[in-house]
């Protein structure tokens, strides 16, 4: 099973956007890993993707006869054992939902696969397939890749001698990583320390936590359980059960919770985010599938930002609130629960953040992090600026 193919179905895509904008379903981070990035453990080989047209040449398919296997599926032990049991013109379903089948080279979707064919799993698998249950499942895939990535390895030694540790056993430090006169309590859950790391004077921090390689906790950060913060990224502030994918940074005082923030984001000084209503009543998110909001059935769901998106000092997010790609808020008030792609403003109204000058930022934001916005980022990146279009009212 080494050619694994990770395939986006059309049914889960739309219900992650706007994280799928930008990426297929298994380049989506959930606990410490992206979901590729579990397969890869699993299987021993890097699996290749197939996905949107215009998302394939940054996410290529590897040439070859492939075991298909849907893009939200979180690979687990009993689920491992079943696609070893596959065979040549078999699909494995789960009640109508395709999990897995054998795809030729030439084959570019799985539209020829007969359900006469059809095996059945006889369980329920792990899927992503909303986009709050990337925070909501964040806890126990931390769990599940904290076993993944340390078995039979060992922890570097934390030397600070003003750093309290609660639970040793269940903390896992990688090459590199700096902690400082901090407070790292992982009675409730394992905490991994990524390469390359710095855990600042004055942070508390509880598990389940990850820390992704390179990234930073600044000074006097609290950052409670089942968060994630991914590689190359700054935090600070309060932060419970939330995942930062990578290179997008919550540098200062504000609250976040129970939300998802995509790459290339910032959130200004003193952002907060609401993530509980005051009526207590169950949250209601912008569903880019029915084009108007859906009952989460969630009491507590915060911000979902898509990548590039940016927020300016003192900014408010009401509870359950959708952010597009792209977009620049900023000014008092409360904002929309449904901020589209590429918009420019607050409160008092929005614009168009015109895709010159976004590109401009963007390359300036990378830049700092010494990485390129290439021409096929910045193809991509046009077509989202097209086809969001229809979500800009104000253009109409």
């Amino acid at each position: 099973m080494e050619n694994i193919l990770l395939f986006d179905d059309p049914s889960i895509r739309g219900a992650l956007l706007p994280f799928t904008f930008t990426r297929p379903i298994a380049d989506i981070r959930v606990g410490i890993l992206k979901i590729s990035e579990k397969w890869e453990k699993f299987s021993g080989f890097t699996p290749s993707f197939l996905t949107q047209d215009y998302l394939q040449d940054l996410f290529p398919r590897q040439s070859g006869a492939h075991l298909a296997v849907n893009g939200a599926l979180i690979p687990t032990p009993e689920l491992w054992e079943e696609l070893g049991k596959l065979g040549d013109g078999q699909a494995l379903y789960f009640g109508k939902t395709l999990v897995a089948s054998y795809i030729g080279e030439t084959e570019k979707n799985l539209s020829h696969i007969s359900k006469k064919q059809a095996v059945q799993l006889n369980f329920e698998p792990v899927m992503i397939q909303k986009s709050w249950e990337i925070f909501q499942f964040n806890g126990r895939e931390i769990r599940r890749d904290f076993e993944l990535l340390t078995k039979d390895r060992r922890s570097q030694v934390i030397t600070d001698p003003h750093t309290k540790v609660y639970s040793p056993e269940n903390i896992f430090i990688e090459e590199g990583a700096v902690i400082r006169a901090s407070i790292l309590n992982a009675e409730g859950g394992p905490i991994y320390i990524g390469k390359n790391t710095e855990i600042q004077e004055g942070s508390l921090i509880r598990g389940p936590f990850a820390l992704c390689e390179g990234s930073t906790v600044n000074m006097g950060a609290k950052l409670r359980g089942d968060t994630t913060i991914g590689p190359h990224s700054k935090v600070g502030g309060e932060v419970s059960n939330s995942v930062i994918f990578g290179y997008s940074n919550k540098g200062h005082e504000g609250f976040l919770g129970n939300s998802v923030i995509g790459e290339w984001c910032n959130l200004g000084a003193d952002t907060n985010t609401s993530n509980l209503k005051n009526n207590y009543a169950p949250v209601k998110l912008w569903d880019y599938i029915r084009g108007g909001f859906t009952n989460t059935g969630l009491q507590f769901c915060g911000l979902m930002m898509g990548d590039h998106s940016k927020c300016g000092i003192n900014t408010m997010f009401n509870t359950g609130t959708v952010v597009g790609v792209g977009a620049n808020i900023f000014g008092d008030g409360f904002p929309r629960n449904f901020i589209p792609s590429f918009a420019w403003g607050g409160a008092a109204g929005f614009s168009t953040f015109q895709f010159p000058k976004f590109l401009q930022t963007a390359q300036a934001v990378m830049q700092r992090r010494k990485v390129e916005l290439g021409e096929k980022d910045q193809e991509m990146l046009q077509k989202v600026f097209d086809f969001s279009k229809n979500y800009r009212i104000w253009e109409k």
